[in-house]
């Protein structure tokens, strides 16, 4: 999480009135519209905030950041954030502003906010630059930096950065499943009937499943895994899957947990949100695999999940590098180019040493990793398994075709 000195170099150095104000402001916008001298933020670390109310990341974001904001003001921390808007316009602007208990740059100064974007090079939202005390650039990833550590990163120094990087690695060498599931003193997980002693997991190779009932991928990837689940089961595999909620409140929690057959941790937005920032999860659904020793085999289980299906499990190296072997010879059986019935341009088989992956397929819409059949005019990929079924579905077809159009006597 350094700063590259190319950008330091750009930025430059100097107050925070030389980075905030302009020469005809010497003001932000409080979110009740009034003035705030921006003198007043002097001696502070300063988050400069890039984002817009029509990206939903910039919302999902938001609330996460104010509760840091909001935690660190608790504290007694000199920490101040100013919204940088990328919004359409000053309704879209003081709507999405209203939600935030910091100041911004008055929409209107579409100077100042061109020269900030440009100076800090902001490519995406959102986007959190952190600067210290003396307007200085410390930070390019305050988004990250805030999704992993919350308020333990202030005040946002290489320093803290370091010795927060430490921890988390002293954390992960000695996780356990106590470790992890035991938050606040509890002991155990939830089943549909009653309470599950996290002691008897111990053993199994455990899925930590974060998932929500808003999310849409989330409810198809979740009926994969319900399948899954059964297989394993059936088969007397020591597996278990423990749901970890990310929905907004303990309704949403239990519509998800309904349609699920496995355990979930108790709902409890900060336990949640602990194991979120732990393992660094950037996005729903996601599935950490823990194995029997309670230490973390792979954070990729979604995408393993959708590759190989149960025989993923129990998703090791020496498992992985077998189906790889495997789909590395089932390869050799498949056609150096495809006409997929869903593209207009002919597909081209490929691997991970020729540009295979990883990938979206846009057959199914699930991730993919090493061979594909990739369109090399527009990037266009899908799973070998979903070309498959593309040929199976369009074969029962003809079939059934031809099996209408038969006029032969009987």
């Amino acid at each position: 999480m350094e700063t590259p000195t190319s950008l330091v170099a750009a930025c430059g150095e100097g107050s925070l009135t030389n980075v905030l104000a302009s020469a005809s402001r010497d003001f932000l916008i409080s979110p009740s519209g009034d003035k705030v001298s921006v003198k007043e933020l002097e001696g502070k670390t300063i988050g400069l905030y890039f984002a817009a109310n029509w990206y939903s990341k910039c919302e999902i974001f938001n609330p996460v950041l104010a509760q840091v904001y909001g935690q660190l003001k608790e504290q007694g921390s000199k920490f101040e954030v100013v919204f940088v808007s990328s919004d359409e316009d000053q309704s879209s602007f003081e709507q999405f502003h209203s939600k935030m208990p910091w100041p911004a740059v008055p929409f209107n100064d579409l100077q100042s906010k061109r020269g900030l974007t440009e100076r800090f090079r902001i490519e995406g939202i959102p986007s959190l630059i952190i600067l210290n005390p003396n307007g200085e650039l410390m930070c390019t990833d305050g988004v990250e930096v805030i999704y992993r550590y919350g308020c333990q990163a202030y005040p946002f120094t290489p320093e803290r950065m370091i010795e927060l990087e430490a921890e988390e690695k002293a954390r992960h060498a000695s996780q356990t499943l106590e470790k992890l599931l035991g938050i606040n003193g509890r002991d155990y997980v939830e089943s549909h009937k009653e309470q599950v002693s996290v002691s008897n997991l111990e053993g199994k190779t455990v899925g930590l499943y974060f998932s929500a009932n808003w999310s849409l991928p989330c409810a198809k990837f979740t009926s994969r895994l319900v399948s899954i689940y059964g297989i394993l089961k059936e088969k007397n595999k020591d597996f278990e899957i423990v749901f970890v909620s990310m929905d907004r409140d303990r309704e949403g929690y239990s519509q998800c947990f309904n349609g699920m057959p496995w355990l979930a941790l108790p709902y409890d937005n900060d336990s949640s949100k602990a194991l979120s920032r732990y393992f660094d999860i950037k996005g729903i659904p996601s599935l950490i695999i823990l194995g029997p020793d309670g230490k973390t085999i792979t954070r990729d289980g979604r995408n393993l999940i959708n590759l190989h299906l149960e025989l993923a499990f129990p998703f090791t190296a020496a498992q992985l590098q077998l189906l790889q072997e495997r789909m590395d010879e089932e390869a050799k059986a498949y056609p150096s180019t495809f006409h997929h019935v869903g593209h207009q341009h002919v597909l081209n088989l490929v691997s991970a040493n020729s540009g295979g992956g990883p990938y979206i397929c846009c057959e199914c819409d699930e991730q993919g990793a090493g061979w594909a059949y990739q369109c090399l005019d527009c990037g266009y990929e899908v799973h070998l398994k979903c070309v498959s079924g593309v040929e199976k579905e369009t074969e029962e077809k003809k079939q059934a075709l031809d099996g209408d159009g038969d006029t032969s006597e009987t």
